[in-house]
């Protein structure tokens, strides 16, 4: 069980950069001041990656101690 929390552990730290990535390849490749629609608007888009880097840098951080063996040991009642 212990190394599959730490494989999970890489993949949570491994998923962070890669969902700030997409994020940010996404807003540059839909912004167009000249779109109609909401996706070509600058502000959604920096909006959402407001939101969803410091999500991104909490997985980050779990992965980071599963990946370290902090949850190797759980607290017992």
């Amino acid at each position: 069980m212990n190394s599959l929390k730490k494989m999970l552990g890489v993949v949570w730290f491994l998923l962070g950069p890669a969902i700030i990535y997409l994020l940010v390849h996404s807003a540059i490749a839909n912004i167009d001041l000249n779109g109609k629609s909401d996706i070509n608007k600058p502000i959604p888009w920096l909006i959402i990656i407001l939101v969803f880097t410091p999500i991104a840098i909490g997985l980050m951080i779990f992965g980071y101690y599963a990946l370290k063996g902090e949850y190797d040991k759980l607290p017992e009642e």
